[in-house]
């Protein structure tokens, strides 16, 4: 395997590997700790990590994983590891559609939508609100973290095809 290959396979791998335990996180813990909560305080709770995620740390995982696996499959090309290259080239196109577009489209304005809402005082009205917000962002979370999981198989069989000697 070609010296720009190996780095460039292992980066994927844990780029990929990063958001899809981010995600996944999401579904195993974070959510289900929210939703126990008094709905009041998961909103604000919500409303807090909404507005702290983007940082520098996240960044590069959730924005710079496509662009990390299509540089992985194009070198993969140059080397002539062509199934290699089509595992790759696939992973960063279905993360872009059903991780990083899902994101962008639906669970960011969700998000953005919940930032501009006023806590209730109503425990009623309150429970209303994080139930109509959580149920359909855990779906669409949910779908992320799969499509993530996808991408991170195939960014496994990639490597091992690598290593297979496999063109």
């Amino acid at each position: 395997m070609g010296r720009l290959l190996l780095p460039l396979s292992m980066l994927s791998l844990l780029s990929i590997g990063a958001i899809f335990g981010f995600f996944y996180a999401w579904i195993c813990s974070t959510m289900w700790g929210l939703d126990a909560l008094d709905p009041k305080i998961a909103i604000v709770a919500m409303q807090a990590m909404n507005a702290s995620v983007r940082n520098a740390v996240f960044f590069p995982a959730f924005f710079l994983t496509p662009v990390i696996l299509a540089m992985t499959a194009f070198i993969a090309v140059i080397q002539h590891r062509r199934h290699s290259a089509i595992l790759f080239a696939a992973a960063a196109t279905i993360y872009v559609a059903g991780a990083l577009l899902v994101t962008a489209m639906v669970n960011v304005p969700m998000n953005e939508t919940l930032a501009g809402v006023v806590i209730p005082t109503d425990s009623e009205a309150a429970r209303d609100l994080w139930q109509t917000y959580s149920a359909p962002w855990q779906f669409w979370n949910t779908l992320r973290t799969l499509v993530s999981g996808l991408c991170l198989i195939l960014t496994g069989l990639a490597i091992y095809l690598l290593n297979q000697g496999k063109i």
